[in-house]
């Protein structure tokens, strides 16, 4: 063992630059893949044409599990820090993605940081999926929509709504039952992938302290 942790019983310098440096780096990394994937959006059945699907919460999760919910709260930021030099949405769009993925990947980590077990990561990721289903109303009924009225009628996007489901009567109830399941599912997918990649890669994510 390292003489230098004997004597002051704390890791020795250089070994702390390195861990530093790893963490930094891989959170880098993952917040590059998370803005690509930002990209990568398409269309789903059932929901009206300006909801689009993504999976950049996937890198997110993944930080989380391997290095700490900072970790993923921190690549959710930098993702749409990013994102916010070709936005067309004033920077709402952004700060509503940044808090729904924190919303995400936060509990999760900080329940499987607590025991880091199989069962503590799941039930940390449907955690997750499931406050970020109901932010979601939150954010978009106060802060997303309140901005695209000023580009779309509040009337177009609740007709948009009711060519699927002609029922449908206000916003919010258009919120509740399409945006909140579709960001749940939508937060299922991240974890179904987490689970079948993380015991490949996270060898290589991981930090030694």
């Amino acid at each position: 063992m390292d003489a230098n942790k004997l004597v002051t019983g704390k890791m020795p310098v250089e070994h702390t630059k390195k861990v530093d440096i790893k963490y930094l780096t891989v959170t880098a990394m993952l917040s590059a893949i998370a803005y690509i994937l930002m990209f990568l959006d398409f269309s789903v059945p059932f929901m009206p044409s300006f909801i689009k699907m993504d999976l950049s919460e996937l890198p997110a999760l993944i930080g989380a599990f391997s290095l700490g919910p900072v970790c993923g709260v921190m690549v959710c930021l930098i993702k749409n820090v990013l994102h916010l030099f070709i936005t067309s949405t004033g920077g709402v769009g952004e700060l509503s993605n940044f808090i729904l993925g924190a919303a995400f990947v936060l509990p999760a980590g900080l329940i499987y940081k607590r025991k880091k077990t199989r069962k503590n990561a799941l039930a940390g990721a449907l955690a997750g999926a499931a406050i970020m289903a109901l932010a979601s109303v939150v954010s978009n009924y106060y802060l997303v929509y309140p901005v695209y009225y000023n580009f779309m009628d509040e009337e177009a996007i609740l007709a948009a709504y009711q060519l699927i489901v002609p029922s449908m009567k206000s916003i919010l109830q258009c919120l509740v039952c399409f945006n909140a399941p579709f960001t749940l599912v939508k937060g299922l997918f991240s974890v179904v992938i987490t689970f079948l990649v993380y015991k490949r890669i996270s060898p290589i994510l991981k930090v030694n302290h």
